[in-house]
């Protein structure tokens, strides 16, 4: 068993969007998925790339990703990395994907002086947050994640 882990390329625009939308259904929310591959394409590859993906294979067969972007701690006063969506087909889980694509994200992290590597889970996701723990990750139980969306973001962008 070989496991590989690899930074994705455009010809791996479909291969990702497949994987965000098998991500979408394990995490019961597929209605939410809009991106299309040329979303995927704008962002991941194309003149300003806005996030990046490295995808994982086993034996020479792409079975995950984890895709993830910059961000800015001001305190530390230190970019990190937010890893936006890690996902590895059920067939393949236990076999050492996800860690391997974690320890790859870490080495980023360390190699360019990033101060943190982050990321959310689902509250009701016990296989995931127990692979974290077994990382070493520790939960921010006193942050509350907040967004803007949709109507709400329009009506305050003033659009």
């Amino acid at each position: 068993m070989t496991v590989t882990i690899r930074v994705a390329t455009a010809a791996d625009t479909p291969l990702i969007l497949g994987f965000i939308r098998e991500l979408a259904e394990y995490e019961r929310l597929a209605d939410a998925v809009e991106a299309t591959e040329a979303d995927i394409r704008r962002d991941l590859f194309g003149e300003n790339p806005r996030c990046f993906c490295d995808i994982a294979e086993l034996d020479g067969r792409a079975v995950g990703f984890a895709l993830w972007f910059y961000n800015y701690s001001t305190f530390k006063g230190r970019a990190g990395i937010y890893v936006e969506d890690l996902f590895v087909s059920p067939e393949a889980r236990g076999r050492g994907l996800g860690k391997a694509l974690f320890r790859g994200l870490a080495r980023r992290c360390e190699d360019a002086g990033l101060g943190r590597l982050e990321w959310a889970v689902l509250d009701w996701n016990a296989p995931a947050i127990a692979f974290y723990d077994s990382l070493g990750a520790g939960a921010l139980d006193d942050w509350t994640v907040r967004r803007l969306h949709g109507e709400a973001l329009r009506k305050l962008a003033g659009s």
